[in-house]
């Protein structure tokens, strides 16, 4: 039961955080939670292709941002808000990622533990 809450909680801090609606305080404050709700999730190794999966759709995500980003004249506020949102997917790409891989580190670790370092820098 507690794997599918933090599975949800994920998803729905990722939804939140795709958006381009978001203050700068408000956007760490859910990116904050969203770790939090990862590292709920890093205690056991069958939730990796959930992981992987969030990553892969991570990284399409930011591919369209690119894309739309791309498809804007430069100068415009089209422009301006796709860049925005382009860097908000490339952030949040860098927390999956760094989450991915620090679940492969845990099934190839002897000691089975997670590297948690400094997560500071993620949080953007």
């Amino acid at each position: 039961m507690h794997r599918f809450i933090a599975q949800a909680n994920v998803d729905h801090f990722i939804s939140l955080l795709n958006g381009d609606d978001l203050t700068s305080d408000k956007r760490t404050a859910i990116t904050k939670l969203l770790l939090a709700e990862l590292d709920k999730l890093a205690n056991e190794l069958d939730h990796l292709e959930f992981a992987e999966r969030k990553a892969a759709e991570g990284r399409d995500r930011v591919t369209r941002a690119r894309e739309t980003c791309n498809g804007h004249p430069f100068g415009t506020t089209e422009r301006e808000q796709a860049e925005r949102l382009l860097v908000s997917c490339e952030n949040l790409q860098t927390v999956l990622e760094d989450f991915c891989h620090r679940l492969r580190d845990k099934i190839n670790s002897a000691a089975g533990t997670i590297y948690a370092g400094s997560r500071q820098n993620l949080i953007y």
